[in-house]
């Protein structure tokens, strides 16, 4: 069975690169299109379904922006289950800032390169081991700027209180992000910030694992 995965804000299937599936499921990567001016998040996502092979079962996974992008994909096809990590299913799981911001139309106004470089400062400061910060810092190189000035606004500005079934969500206690005590995770990684996929890639596997083989040995 193929499973979907779709990364955070400017990053790439990179992302996934310590994710290991269990036996007889295999991994296919959502890449980012190119953004319509003023394009919402429901509707960018919905044209991210035609990387999607809909005749076969499959299952969604998500990482931060990319779990908004699952959650809103899975109100229009239906996969077998819908997985997030780091990240929120509605709009009211945002913190109060990211409303205010939206309200004030800051996505429009922080530039793509500034975040960048903070990202890279705290990968930099908290990463470990030294591949791992390699590989966040030659991921967050590589995002295409405009895409992030887009996300961003989409993120804002996103309005959302449906939650896909079947749904789970993977967070770690100290998503920096995302803070836990805003949102309800079905699974909870204890220690983890919001780059856990890097950081505590076993810990993952492990519930990847149990949720995966939970949901595709029951009936249909």
């Amino acid at each position: 069975m193929r499973v979907y995965f779709i990364p955070g804000i400017g990053a790439d299937y990179r992302l996934f690169t310590h994710v290991q599936l269990p036996e007889g499921f295999t991994p296919s990567y959502i890449h980012w299109i190119d953004p319509h001016d003023k394009e919402t998040l429901p509707d960018y996502a919905f044209r991210l379904t035609s990387q999607i092979d809909t005749t076969e079962p499959f299952i969604l996974v998500g990482l931060s922006l990319g779990g908004m992008m699952a959650v809103e994909i899975a109100k229009r096809i239906q996969p077998l289950c819908t997985i997030i990590i780091s990240s929120i299913p509605v709009t009211n799981h945002l913190p109060k800032y990211f409303k205010v911001a939206g309200r004030l139309g800051m996505g429009k106004l922080v530039p793509a390169s500034f975040l960048k470089v903070a990202s890279s400062v705290k990968h930099g400061l908290t990463m470990r081991p030294a591949s791992n910060r390699k590989l966040m810092f030659d991921i967050i190189k590589d995002g295409d700027d405009r895409f992030i000035r887009w996300a961003i606004t989409a993120v804002l500005e996103w309005e959302n209180t449906e939650v896909p079934k079947p749904f789970f969500h993977i967070h770690g206690t100290r998503d920096e992000i995302f803070p836990i005590g805003l949102t309800t995770p079905t699974h909870i990684v204890e220690k983890g910030g919001h780059m856990f996929v890097v950081s505590q890639p076993d810990i993952l596997n492990s519930m990847l694992k149990e949720i995966i083989l939970n949901q595709t040995l029951q009936p249909q």
